[in-house]
């Protein structure tokens, strides 16, 4: 019983956002006020009037029936505003779009024929099924995984091939089809047989369309350069002289579409056209709304515009349309009349199903060569020069996505070609977020912030690195070989602190390799601190049981954290004899004897010079390892007083490293002199001092008192709390 409740109430929480996402109508009428009636109503008839000549001159494009567009942008128009996010966006047909969904389309189904326009309304109705489900099951986050430059790169290489394309219908030509290079050579060997009635009439459409833009950009350049177009084919019989015309339009209300739901063999042949289309589309959708909503200040939710494109694009293709997105020219004109909720987008649709009732028969003298203008003016806006230069100028993996998106969009199918930009995305996603920038960081000028300068010196005991990325699955091997290779040129560094401000998320993989730094450090006497930890990955860390393991302690306060490990975890014998450098503000006031007695830096001395014994070899040796007939090692502890009286072993003599070369010091001559010191930094230097002097029988305890302790063997020896003397 109470599982059953349990799993009812799953269900409840995971059909809530759902039934919220469909009942988005109804919230917004609920909240309508009505003094936006009256501006919504001016911008919805400002769109219509923009809407009417791209509807059609997309549908052409599309390879589709004027009509088609019509119906598309009816639909489309309604469903997308009532269903989606933003209150200012206009769906429909749009320009890359359609020449997508002809591309898709073409390669299997003769275009013109009542199965293109049957499969056009299929693919619509499978774009806008997928982007309805990915609307409701929340995956509206994925947009972000695209990248811009697929869009600059596709726009780009659509706005040439609509240029191109449109060639042929503007001049009266007929090069046929064949591939982009094809297209272009027989267009330009077939200019002397250019219809020149045509061709007159297309440019001059084109080059009043560009003055009215030039006058008056509020002027519906395109409407009225189709209509005095549409005159003087009218007046002047230039139908009957060969100029190709659209022919009427059937007045009536988008009929429903019989399209074959479920014919498997046409719906897999358009399922990688539809999966381009629904995404393209989305992306597109995407960057509209939020640039509209950065000027208008609106909240957005990316899933609830999934919901309203695939609602649009459904219905769309059930109502005798085709697929599309929301279109920026009619969107940023919708803004500018002043819509203010998405009833203008409603109103808008309305006023196209009028318009289509009333103008339709006008629509047989309207010249196929004025839509072509039409479209190659809009196909030149898709050419965003300045983008291309930022991108260009940007990172190399932008470029690189941007130019082979591009160049894909012109040679090849360009379904596959927005495929491929959509995996490159993908692709450098990963690439990007699986290598993050793992740096080792100082103390700036002022002690207040840590930077990545690899040309100021490092603290020999304590290194500091910052993780700018996410600890998942996918970065762990990378962040941990970048750890790994620190220790590698440090090898001296026996602490580590890893600020964590940039970290915002960590998987379980992440935490079990913080668990193997942690080892790697602990087994060579040392240990790792984090600081700036974010909330969420504390509260991983604690579930993990991590915190457990490293120690609430080793979870440092960020403006403590460096005076903290200073005063309890560094030695300052290395600071003061060692190191050289003051990286760090309690570095300041310490006095440095660096070069005291002249004793060599350990940058100086090689390895290989000095003889080492380790732990459990100067155990044996100093007790039960060695024949009565061998001399017992003369043990010299050369730390100071205070590290001495910590714990030492029991057998060593405490002569300090500043001490050791001085005239008063006497070392044996018939036994083994084994140096100690914290972690063999300093026994090391005073060995090379005493070999450089002639007294060769002179060993070091590898790994020092860390190493002792390390095994066990401090507690056995006793800790010898006296002071011997010099012997």
């Amino acid at each position: 019983m109470v599982e059953s409740l349990s799993l009812q109430f799953n269900w409840k929480r995971t059909l809530r956002p759902v039934a919220r996402y469909m009942q988005r109508p109804l919230t917004i009428f609920r909240q309508y006020d009505r003094s936006n009636l009256s501006p919504d109503l001016l911008a919805g008839v400002t769109v219509a009037v923009i809407s009417l000549p791209q509807a059609i001159a997309f549908a052409l494009l599309a390879g589709l029936p004027p009509e088609t567009g019509l119906y598309a942008t009816i639909i489309s128009g309604i469903f997308g505003a009532l269903w989606g996010s933003s209150a200012q966006a206009i769906t429909g047909p749009a320009n890359a779009i359609s020449l997508l969904v002809f591309s898709a389309l073409a390669t299997s189904i003769p275009p013109n024929s009542g199965e293109f326009v049957i499969a056009a309304g299929l693919m619509a109705v499978m774009v806008g099924v997928l982007q309805l489900v990915m609307g409701l099951v929340r995956l509206g986050i994925l947009i972000n995984f695209v990248s811009h430059s697929v869009i600059v790169g596709f726009a780009t290489g659509a706005g040439l091939l609509i240029v191109i394309k449109q060639l042929d219908p503007l001049l009266g030509l007929d090069s046929g089809g064949g591939s982009i290079l094809e297209v272009l050579r027989e267009s330009v060997l077939g200019l002397p047989n250019l219809h020149w009635p045509t061709a007159v009439l297309g440019i001059g459409t084109t080059f009043l369309i560009i003055l009215l833009r030039r006058l008056n950009r509020k002027l519906p350049g395109p409407l009225i350069g189709m209509i005095v177009a549409s005159l003087f084919v009218f007046f002047l019989n230039l139908d009957e002289a060969g100029v190709a015309v659209i022919g009427d339009l059937p007045a009536r209300f988008p009929p429903l579409a019989d399209l074959p739901l479920f014919d498997l063999e046409l719906i897999a042949r358009l399922s990688s056209g539809a999966l381009a289309v629904a995404a393209i589309g989305l992306v597109q959708t995407a960057a509209i709304t939020r640039s509209v909503s950065a000027q208008t200040g609106q909240r957005l939710d990316s899933n609830q515009e999934f919901v309203g494109q695939g609602l649009a694009n459904l219905f769309s293709g059930l109502f005798s349309g085709y697929a599309g997105a929301a279109s920026f020219s009619r969107t940023v004109v919708n803004l500018e009349a002043g819509a203010r909720t998405p009833f203008a987008a409603v109103f808008s649709s309305i006023f196209i199903l009028i318009a289509l009732f009333l103008l339709g028969p006008l629509a047989v003298y309207l010249p196929r060569a004025a839509l072509a203008g039409v479209l190659i003016l809009t196909a030149f806006g898709l050419i965003d020069r300045t983008e291309i230069v930022r991108i260009w100028r940007g990172t190399s993996g932008d470029a690189v996505i941007m130019v082979v998106t591009f160049l894909g969009t012109l040679f090849l199918a360009i379904e596959f070609a927005v495929l491929a930009g959509l995996m490159l995305s993908l692709v450098l996603y990963i690439l990007r977020t699986s290598t993050p920038r793992v740096h080792s960081v100082v103390p700036g000028a002022a002690y207040t912030h840590f930077d990545h300068r690899p040309d100021k010196p490092e603290c020999p005991q304590l290194g500091v690195i910052e993780i700018f990325g996410d600890l998942y699955f996918g970065a762990v091997n990378h962040i941990e070989e970048a750890i790994l290779d620190i220790i590698e040129k440090h090898p001296e560094q026996r602490f580590l602190m890893i600020r964590m401000n940039h970290v915002n998320h960590c998987d379980f993989s992440g935490i079990y390799m913080l668990e193997g730094i942690m080892r790697s450090y602990r087994e060579r006497g040392g240990d790792i601190f984090l600081a700036r930890v974010t909330q969420p990955i504390m509260e991983l860390i604690h579930s993990t049981g991590f915190d457990q393991h490293l120690g609430e302690e080793n979870i440092l306060n960020e403006d403590k954290a460096i005076s903290h490990l200073f005063y309890h975890k560094i030695d300052p014998a290395v600071c003061i004899y060692e190191c050289p450098h003051r990286v760090f503000k309690e570095c300041q006031n310490l006095p440095k004897r660096t070069e005291v007695l002249n004793i060599p830096a350990l940058r100086d001395i090689p390895e290989e010079r000095v003889f080492v014994v380790t732990a459990q070899e100067l155990w044996q040796r100093l007790h039960n390892g060695q024949v009565q007939t061998d001399p017992i090692p003369y043990v010299v502890d050369v730390r100071e007083p205070r590290e001495y009286r910590r714990g030492h072993i029991a057998e060593a003599h405490m002569i300090p490293m500043p001490s050791m070369l001085s005239d008063s010091v006497r070392l044996p001559n018939d036994r083994q002199i084994i140096l100690v010191c914290r972690s063999g930094r300093r026994s090391r230097r005073v060995a090379y001092a005493l070999q450089k002097m002639g007294i060769m029988n002179v060993a070091m305890l590898q790994g020092g008192m860390i190493a002792w302790e390390a095994a066990g063997l401090l507690n056995a020896l006793g800790t010898g709390n006296e002071v011997r003397n010099n012997g």
